[in-house]
């Protein structure tokens, strides 16, 4: 699954840059607050006019502090999936409750220098881990391999039967690093700048998705 970061887009003009990638599977809205990360993106208004303009579903990652409070809003209005960090709430899975009871897929989210041992026992009560392979705040940062020892471990447990989840990643994602991430176990991948920084980016949504394919497949056989 390739879902395209409109943190790269033109905000100018949202409505067609969701269109330029037709074919995607998820289009991944990144919610920033200032205060969890340094950086300031857009809200639920943005959100609910993106539902109107899209039939992709939207992956909501929010980068923001207090969950709790505003994480439920976007999966009422109809977010797709809706994705908090573990380091923002002391209750992940009171979190992840109130998401999926309001309509969305629940997901949660790492940054790459948090360990996943802790959050092990409660990725049943998620249905996406969001591996972030950049520090969460600003786009076109390089990709840190070291946080698919992490992807790893997961998709372990989803291959034994132990998790039912989809993995995620997030952070320089480009088709220089697609296939290492999909060698680990990666199931969606999250590319701004290397989508929409393209002539046409609903073709390069396709030959990395045709990439992702070809690795996992290889690390497979």
């Amino acid at each position: 699954m390739i879902a395209p970061s409109i943190l790269s887009a033109d905000f100018a003009n949202l409505a067609a840059e969701t269109r330029a990638v037709a074919g995607a599977d998820w289009l991944h809205v990144d919610v920033m607050d200032a205060h969890f990360v340094p950086n300031l993106t857009l809200g639920l208004p943005i959100v609910q006019s993106l539902l109107k303009a899209t039939a992709i579903p939207l992956d909501c990652h929010l980068m923001i502090e207090d969950p709790g409070r505003w994480a439920p809003p976007y999966a009422e209005a109809g977010a797709h999936n809706v994705t908090f960090h573990a380091e923002a709430t002391d209750d992940p899975i009171a979190v992840a409750r109130d998401i999926r009871a309001a309509g969305a897929k629940a997901g949660l989210s790492v940054k790459p220098g948090t360990p996943i041992e802790p959050y092990l026992e409660i990725l049943r009560d998620f249905d996406t881990l969001l591996v972030m392979s950049v520090e969460p705040g600003f786009g076109g940062q390089s990709f840190i391999p070291e946080v698919l020892a992490k992807a790893k471990a997961v998709r372990r447990l989803v291959d034994s039967g132990e998790l039912r989840l989809l993995v995620e990643i997030d952070g320089g994602i480009n088709a220089d690093t697609i296939e290492a991430a999909a060698e680990a176990g990666v199931d969606c991948f999250v590319a701004g700048s290397a989508v929409y920084g393209t002539a046409d980016p609903a073709a390069t949504v396709a030959a990395l998705r045709a990439r992702a394919a070809t690795a996992a497949a290889a690390a497979a056989s």
